[in-house]
C-alpha cells in the first residue's frame, strides 16, 4: 500500500441550512408552485419536479491509527415538463445540477419562478424541425458536455478498469497498458486541461479524506492534450508510479456502505477553462453551419469507453454565426480520441458550470457514487449526427 500519515479529525459539508432539518411541507410547497407554474404553458399536460436530499455520516478508523468522522450533504433537484399535440409528445427535462451544498442551493434555483419557462420548452420541442443528418460543427453546452467527459474521461481513466479489471460490468478501457498511454496518448489540443479534485466546494465528490484515510487533493488527468495520470487507490498507486512519479494514492477509495469493500471511485473530473474568457455566444457568432447542444439526453458508450453515442434535451441550428430556430431527435456519434481531438474553441471562466450525477454505478455487487463535472462551452468540428425519430 502507498504510505499515509495517520489522522484524527472530523468534516463537514459548508452549508448554510441543512436541507433535512427544512420542514416538509415547505419541501412539498415548492414543488408544488413549480408544478402550478408549469402546467399553465399551452399543451402542457405533464410535470414532475423533485428533490433528493442527503445527509450522510460516515466514520473510518483504521489499523494505522487514522479515525475520522465527515458528514456529507448532498442536494439533487430535478424538472421535467411533457407538452402533446395532435400525434405528437415532446418532453424537456431541465438540468438541475446536484451539488454538495445545502437548501440554500435549492432556493437558488427558483423553481417556481422558471417552471414557465422550462415547460415552455417542451411545448416548443413540438414546432420544432426533425434534423437533416450529416456532419455539423457541435456546439456543446456545460449542461450536456458534463455527461460525455464523465464517460468518454472520467471513466476511462480509472486505473483499475485499464488494469483488466471491471471487466464484466461495463469496464475496461481503451486508455490500456498504461506504459503505453501515460504522457503519449494525445487526447485533445494544447489548450484541453481535465482536473481531478476532490476538494472542489459545491462538488458532490468533495471530501476531507477518502476511504483510506488519504487527504484529499487535486491532480491533472489531462495536461495541454497529454494524457498524463490515472485515477488511483493505495493499493494501486504503485502500479503507475514509475510511469508518473507519483508514489501517493490520489485519494480515490470509496465504499458506499459500512457492509461494501472500498475501491477506486470516480472523483471530480472537470474540462479547466481556456485562457479567452468567451461564452457560448461568442462561439455561436463564430460558426457558420453548426448545432448547439444542451442538457443531458440518452447515452450510449461500449465497455472501453471509446465508441459513443450521446443526445441532449434542447437541440438549436445555427447558420452563418446565428442560432435560426429549434430542432429535435438530434443525437452526435464519435470515438474518444476522434472527438476530443475535434474540439478547436472553449469557453473561458466565466462560462465554467458544474454539473454531475447524483448516483453513479459501479462494481459487483454493485455501488453508487456521486460526482461532479464542471466544464465550458465547447466546439467539436465536422461531428457525425444522426436523426433518432426516424424508422429504419
Amino acid at each position: 500500500l502507498a504510505p499515509v500519515a495517520p489522522v484524527k479529525g472530523t468534516w463537514r459539508t459548508p452549508v448554510t441550512r441543512d436541507p433535512l432539518e427544512v420542514a416538509i411541507e415547505d419541501k412539498v410547497a415548492l414543488l408544488l408552485a413549480a408544478n402550478e407554474a408549469a402546467l399553465k404553458v399551452p399543451r402542457v399536460r405533464f410535470v414532475n419536479s423533485g428533490l433528493q436530499l442527503l445527509r450522510e455520516e460516515k466514520t473510518l478508523a483504521t489499523t494505522d491509527g487514522t479515525l475520522t468522522t465527515q458528514t456529507f450533504i448532498r442536494v439533487g433537484p430535478s424538472f421535467s415538463a411533457t407538452a402533446i399535440a395532435d400525434g405528437d409528445f415532446q418532453s424537456y427535462n431541465e438540468e438541475l445540477a446536484p451539488r454538495g451544498n445545502g437548501w440554500e442551493y435549492i432556493q437558488s434555483l427558483d423553481m417556481p419562478g422558471n417552471a414557465e419557462r422550462w415547460a415552455t420548452l417542451a411545448a416548443e420541442k413540438l414546432g420544432a424541425r426533425s434534423v437533416d443528418v450529416g456532419r455539423y460543427d457541435l456546439i456543446l453546452d456545460p449542461t450536456n458536455l458534463w455527461l460525455t467527459i464523465h464517460e468518454s474521461i472520467g471513466h476511462p481513466t480509472e486505473l483499475d478498469r485499464a488494469m483488466g479489471y471491471e471487466a464484466n460490468y461495463a469496464g475496461t478501457s481503451f486508455i490500456a497498458p498504461p506504459e503505453k498511454h501515460i504522457g503519449q496518448l494525445r487526447y485533445g489540443k494544447e489548450f484541453m486541461n481535465v482536473q481531478a479534485d476532490r476538494t472542489q466546494e459545491g462538488s458532490l465528490a468533495r471530501v476531507a479524506w477518502d476511504d483510506e484515510g488519504v487527504p484529499a487533493e487535486k491532480w491533472m488527468i489531462v495536461d495541454k492534450g497529454m494524457f498524463r495520470d490515472y485515477q488511483t487507490t493505495r493499493e494501486q498507486a504503485a502500479w503507475i508510479a514509475p510511469l508518473t512519479g507519483v508514489k501517493r494514492s490520489h485519494g480515490c477509495s470509496f465504499a458506499d456502505s459500512w457492509s461494501s469493500v472500498q475501491f477506486q471511485r470516480m472523483p471530480n473530473v472537470s474540462l479547466m477553462p481556456g485562457d479567452k474568457d468567451i461564452g457560448l455566444d461568442d462561439i455561436v457568432a463564430a460558426t457558420e453551419r453548426g448545432i448547439v447542444v444542451k442538457n443531458r439526453g440518452s447515452w450510449s458508450i461500449d465497455h472501453q469507453r471509446y465508441n459513443f453515442q450521446f443526445s441532449g434535451q434542447a437541440f438549436y441550428e445555427v447558420k452563418n454565426g446565428k442560432i435560426t430556430g429549434m430542432l429535435k431527435d438530434v443525437a452526435y456519434q464519435a470515438n474518444t480520441p476522434q472527438f476530443w481531438n475535434s474540439m478547436d474553441m472553449i469557453g473561458g471562466q466565466k462560462s465554467y458550470w458544474l454539473g454531475g450525477s447524483f448516483g453513479d454505478g459501479k462494481g459487483e455487487p454493485g455501488q453508487s457514487n456521486s460526482v461532479s463535472h464542471g466544464c465550458v462551452p465547447a466546439r467539436f468540428r465536422g461531428v457525425n449526427i444522426v436523426n433518432t425519430g426516424r424508422n429504419s
